[in-house]
């Protein structure tokens, strides 16, 4: 039962886990979308996924401006920390624990999604031109954003770190920064999408200026030990070009390191062998995450955990079809295949309706 590196306990001192096994970020867009407080069914999703060793959540967006589609939760009013703590209560009563994941989208935004049609914010005005963006009216291009004042990163930096303290009042064992897939955190550090010529852009330090002091910020409200972050280098998704991945991501997780975080999760994917490298420069706890186009599975997990280059693996689809994966993995038990048109959006169906092993019968 206990014969896969999945399956075994952790312990750092600070995460203590009863499986290797994390449920990763996914967009479900299933909030009020006037509100932008969880569904109803959000607690329940949660905590029948309450096995496996740490739940990340959705992104919960920091700013108004952050927010990417329709039904994307936020985590800013007294409103949405009362969901949200309906939601870690749930999880923390099955047994589970529960980090938030912070975000904002910067340019992968639309003025229908945004308050009064704002346009979007980013490093600089940059549009994407080769692919469009999910609204409630359908799919639409996507606009020149809006470059952000130095006083509005600033400002941004702050909300980060005021949505970190709503996470803790609502309950969540910690928050983990969303830097990767093309969003923000990633727009900034990626010379294509960071143009700026304040102390927020340019050199190599300056680009990474916006992700290091959203860290410490964080760090500075809830404590190193609650932080985790989240990268995807020289990952092309949402038009990011990194044209020094290996540079960009060293001197990032130097910069780092000496804060103490929770983890570092990495999503591999690119040319660039991300956790080969950047594993021996990490001292603590990090978490791998493959995003390709098919579901990771089992055996993949086990290759990384084996090889050493993480401590936990991080699994999405599979966690939304099998609500008890650790379970599904430990007795080699079938996988429910994904329903891939209820992934976003609706209700119960997609979301809380995937079936559970049976329990096995006694005496």
């Amino acid at each position: 039962m206990t014969a896969s590196p999945l399956l075994r306990s952790y312990d750092d001192g600070r995460l203590s886990l009863p499986n290797r096994i994390v449920m990763a970020p996914m967009t479900r867009g299933r909030a009020d979308d006037v509100s932008a407080v969880p569904h109803p069914l959000t607690k329940e999703y949660y905590a029948q996924r309450a096995g496996a060793g740490l739940i990340v959540t959705e992104g919960l967006w920091a700013d108004p401006l952050g927010k990417g589609g329709p039904g994307i939760p936020g985590l800013v009013t007294d409103a949405h920390v009362a969901g949200w703590r309906e939601v870690t209560d749930a999880v923390h009563a099955a047994g589970g624990r529960i980090f938030a994941q912070l975000w904002h989208v910067g340019r992968m935004t639309h003025p229908v999604t945004l308050p009064d049609g704002e346009l979007p914010v980013a490093p600089s005005p940059v549009r994407i031109e080769h692919q469009q963006i999910f609204t409630k009216d359908g799919l639409l291009d996507h606009v020149t954003p809006r470059a952000m004042t130095t006083a509005e990163v600033e400002a941004t930096i702050a909300a980060y770190a005021a949505e970190a303290r709503n996470a803790v009042r609502a309950g969540f064992d910690g928050v983990e920064l969303h830097g990767a897939n093309g969003y923000l955190v990633q727009q900034f550090l990626a010379e294509n999408t960071n143009r700026r010529t304040d102390r927020f852009g340019g050199s190599l330090t300056r680009r990474l200026r916006f992700a290091v002091e959203v860290m410490e910020a964080v760090v500075a409200e809830v404590g190193a030990e609650r932080v985790g972050l989240r990268i995807s280098p020289d990952n092309p998704e949402n038009e990011i070009a990194e044209e020094d991945a290996q540079g960009t991501y060293r001197t990032l997780v130097d910069t780092l390191a000496p804060l103490g975080l929770a983890y570092l999760h990495i999503i591999e994917r690119g040319a660039y062998p991300a956790l080969a490298d950047l594993r021996p420069r990490w001292p603590g706890t990090l978490i791998a995450n493959f995003n390709g186009p098919q579901p990771t599975t089992r055996e993949a997990g086990e290759k990384v955990l084996n090889a050493g280059l993480a401590d936990l693996f991080s699994y999405g689809r599979l966690f939304i079809a099998n609500p008890d994966l650790p379970t599904r993995f430990a007795t080699d038990a079938p996988l429910n295949p994904i329903r891939e048109d209820l992934i976003y959006g609706g209700d119960a169906e997609g979301y809380t309706d995937y079936p559970a092993l049976a329990p096995t019968p006694v005496g």
